[in-house]
């Protein structure tokens, strides 16, 4: 098939997909692999064939670098402990286990080595489309593990590809490429970031400072793999990096239009790729003899169970090595947890990736068979982690009985009410620099502590939620409604917030003693003089009382961009110290925008 007919193939494969997921309540990711694997039985869909450097060179840069950009980096050092040993002795343990396996069902060791490399390391796309469900800690756990295995998984590649040809391996070159792999992967990451941030503190424009950000993870990707290094590690350094200074060397309107951008551009890619993984298992099947197949689909079968059961049996016996915060949960929660991790483990672009990167046949240094039972192999335990895992996951997180993390929560609302509270306390400073009026001035700390009042309301509205709840649950068990419980009625519970205003939240309060410009009431009357207006805007000669309304909103812009550049200092501020999260920050920064955006307007920004 053509190149034009394969994108509107895959364009409206996608869209079915996202018009069939919510009304048959599946994920998004399981309804396009199923679809993918439909479309298979046309033999001429069947033959379009997903070459390994398009999913290493432009499906995993950009879905990577995005996944690092929505990762916290506090979460990465807080559980460090947990995810270094996950993304290596882990990827480790699953690949040799894989590739035991393969050599009781007949598989040459080298190709068997290969086979445990592609399928060892989780993947990052694959368990942000589906762990979305998780709880919120054990998601990012997850994420960054997920974002860091794959350097382990391609030195076993590597590794593996070595013997198959006849290569000399030592334990010292084993190591000096773990080394390479890592050590490199990280210092292209961190070089190409930093380039990155002195070229985007020199520009402004929003076009530009996307288009670099664009290029990032490209350039990270080519330069490791130019110096024998993991591309995606460099990739994800890079992101982690960015997402953590763009605050400083982007602007509102570039950030807005990166945060829409993006997450579309990846949710294009990532639906593209799982409507291909199920044309390739089509494929596959169709290149294999009958009589291989059922001893492959044994093979895959037992290694994707191999893959759960050292998954969890590694979380088990490493207990001891983590580090432990806050109290100790009980050990039922503990084992529940363990398996509600294993199940969120799913493989993904990277294993596909790998696969399809063996060589066929003949390579220089010798002869390498076997491909297309890795590729069957590989594709099939995709296949069941995203249809059994993905399918099963909402049902083990409910079995599983963790309580929810309000930590989030809580640390929104407290970089909420700081922030605030940092803005009015620093109004009259701020108002006397830039020379604004007493009446503007009084009209925003009006607005703020509106504001922080409804913030306040909101905070108690939700704790009293919560233990409305445990009283509910503990009446339920014991059978006795509480008469108070049951009484107390929503309005008392956001006790303060029925002060806000009519006009609505950040709104501009309306003074009926104003008596405006040019006498009566301001709010109704209709000024159709323009020429008038004008005079009072500029004449020098107008009272003082008397101001003009475009005098009062360059002020009252003045001000509340000065206000914003002040919340945005302190809740940087909370992000170094480590108080809030990077993913609070990064919500909170957001609204920051869309006010700056409301404010100036798009056109102010180039």
């Amino acid at each position: 098939m053509e190149g034009l007919e394969v994108t509107v193939l895959l364009g409206l494969t996608i869209l079915t997909g996202a018009l069939l997921a919510p009304r048959l309540r599946l994920a998004m990711p399981l309804v396009l692999v199923i679809l993918g694997l439909a479309l298979g039985f046309v033999p001429a869909l069947r033959e379009i064939q997903l070459p390994p450097e398009t999913v290493l060179l432009l499906f995993l840069p950009v879905m990577l670098f995005w996944e690092s950009l929505t990762t916290s980096l506090r979460a990465i050092r807080r559980d460090f402990r947990y995810i270094l040993p996950m993304s290596t002795l882990l990827v480790v343990a699953s690949a040799f286990a894989v590739a035991g396996i393969g050599l009781l069902f007949g598989l040459p060791w080298e190709t068997a080595l290969i086979l445990g490399a592609a399928v060892a390391p989780p993947d990052a796309t694959a368990v942000a489309a589906l762990g979305r469900l998780l709880p919120r800690r054990m998601f990012m756990k997850l994420k960054a593990e997920s974002l860091t295995n794959d350097g382990t998984a391609l030195v076993l590649y590597a590794i593996g590809i070595s013997l198959a040809v006849g290569g000399h391996i030592t334990p010292l070159s084993v190591t000096w490429s773990v080394v390479v792999s890592y050590v490199g992967g990280i210092a292209a990451g961190v070089a190409v970031a930093a380039l990155g941030y002195f070229l985007l503190r020199a520009i402004g424009s929003t076009i530009v400072i996307n288009t670099t950000l664009l290029l990032i993870p490209f350039v990270a990707f080519l330069l490791a793999e130019l110096i024998g290094a993991s591309g995606v590690l460099a990739v994800v350094v890079a992101g982690v990096i960015i997402a953590y200074v763009s605050p400083t060397v982007t602007t509102a309107q570039s950030r807005r239009q990166a945060e829409s951008a993006w997450p579309f551009g990846v949710f294009l890619l990532n639906g593209a790729l799982f409507v291909l993984i199920g044309l390739e298992v089509q494929y596959v099947v169709h290149q294999i003899s009958a009589g291989a197949i059922g001893r492959l689909v044994l093979v895959t079968l037992v290694v994707w169970v191999a893959l759960l059961v050292v998954r969890y049996l590694f979380q088990l016996l490493s207990v001891p090595f983590y580090q432990r915060t806050g109290p100790r949960p009980p050990r039922g929660v503990r084992a529940r947890s363990r398996v509600l991790s294993t199940f969120a483990g799913m493989r993904g672009a990277v294993s596909l990736a790998i696969a399809l990167s063996v060589p066929a046949g003949a390579v220089a240094g010798g002869e390498l068979d076997g491909r297309d039972e890795i590729v069957f192999v590989t594709a099939g335990v995709i296949l069941l982690s995203l249809l059994v895992q993905g399918t099963l996951l909402p049902a083990i997180v409910r079995w599983a009985r963790i309580s929810a993390d309000q930590g989030e929560v809580e640390e929104y609302e407290l970089a909420e009410r700081t922030i605030s509270g940092a803005a009015l306390s620093a109004l009259d400073d701020l108002a006397v620099r830039h020379e604004v009026s007493d009446e503007v001035r009084d009209r925003i700390r009006f607005e703020g502590y509106q504001m922080l009042e409804y913030t306040n309301a909101r905070t108690l509205a939700r704790e009293q939620a919560l233990v409305d709840a445990e009283v509910k649950a503990l009446d339920e068990m014991l059978g006795q409604p509480d008469p108070l419980a049951a009484g107390t009625e929503p309005e008392e519970v956001a006790g303060g917030s029925d002060d806000i205003g009519s006009d609505g939240i950040g709104g501009e309060p309306i003074d009926a003693g104003d008596p405006g410009p040019v006498g009566g009431s301001a709010p109704h009357r209709t000024l159709i003089e323009g020429a008038t207006l004008q005079m009072i805007a500029t004449s020098e000669d107008v009272d003082l009382m008397q101001r003009s309304p475009l005098v009062r909103h360059d002020e009252f812009m003045r001000l509340k961009l000065a206000l914003l550049d002040r919340k945005r200092e302190v809740l940087l501020g909370l992000r170094r110290s480590g108080t809030v999260d990077d993913l609070v920050v990064r919500r909170i920064s957001a609204r920051l925008d869309l006010e700056q955006l409301r404010l100036q307007g798009l056109e102010e920004f180039d």
